[in-house]
């Protein structure tokens, strides 16, 4: 994908919360006349009916932001639940941790993200202390052509079974400049000749692309994410974050 259409991604996606906010305040001017409407009727006297909402709501406007947030949450649930088997079924062997685990821990990460880095250390902390998660490792490279590159030499490793090895190492390495790039494959044992071949491997283009595809349909908005359970968290929320969430996926 090119980096205009990525830009254009996440630009779409932060102008729907504007949209969401203009629309919930007429839903909710519109749900209100309804409801104290005699017999579920609408109100011949609707219009006063949409002032006092309107008035009390001007006098309260923090319930926006709180009803906003309410609402996000369902619309992603429902979302999560209806691509679930997309999100948590992994490409190849681009998991880690309990196969049949009880809660799936899904990270949409770019290489090229140093809030993913650091987040790298919370998911690799909650692996070593809870036997029964697993962790699903998404290609979402949105930072430009580097990202692209060592987002696809990735893929050529999971499909080898040496995804875990290489994700770490290029992380340790830092930004995945080719020589760091070439420096994890070599410390993996990649094959050249597969690694090589990894740019025109439709398979791993299609893998992104679905991806983004995904990203989308949740609101993503940036690197990383985190999608547990019915749960989206958007950014380097940090271990005791990740950790509430699969309690609570655990605990429903």
């Amino acid at each position: 994908m090119a980096p205009g259409a990525r830009r254009g991604i996440l630009d779409t996606l932060k102008s729907r919360r504007m949209i969401l906010a203009a629309g919930l305040v007429g839903a909710l001017i519109g749900a209100s006349a309804m409801a104290l409407a005699p017999g579920g009727a609408v109100s011949s006297d609707k219009a006063a009916i949409e002032k006092i909402v309107r008035d009390y709501i001007l006098e309260h406007p923090e319930i926006i932001p709180e009803a906003m947030e309410r609402l996000h949450g369902k619309q992603m649930a429902q979302a999560v639940n209806e691509n679930r088997a997309a999100l948590e079924t992994p490409f190849k062997g681009a998991w880690a941790g309990a196969a049949d685990g009880d809660v799936v821990l899904v990270e949409f990460f770019d290489y090229a993200c140093g809030y993913c880095k650091a987040s790298q250390a919370d998911v690799l902390r909650l692996l070593n202390e809870d036997k029964k998660l697993k962790v699903v490792w998404r290609e979402f490279p949105v930072l430009g052509d580097a990202s692209q590159e060592a987002a696809l030499v990735s893929l050529a490793a999971a499909e080898t079974g040496k995804y875990a090895v290489f994700h770490n190492k290029l992380f340790d390495l830092g930004r995945p400049t080719d020589a760091n790039v070439k420096a994890a494959q070599t410390a993996t044992g990649l094959d050249p000749a597969k690694v090589a071949a990894a740019k025109n491997n439709g398979a791993y283009q299609s893998e992104i692309e679905k991806n983004y595809d995904l990203a989308r349909t949740l609101n993503m908005t940036g690197t990383p994410a985190f999608v547990i359970g019915a749960t989206v968290l958007q950014g380097a929320v940090g271990y005791e974050a990740l950790k509430k969430a699969i309690a609570e996926a655990r605990a429903k």
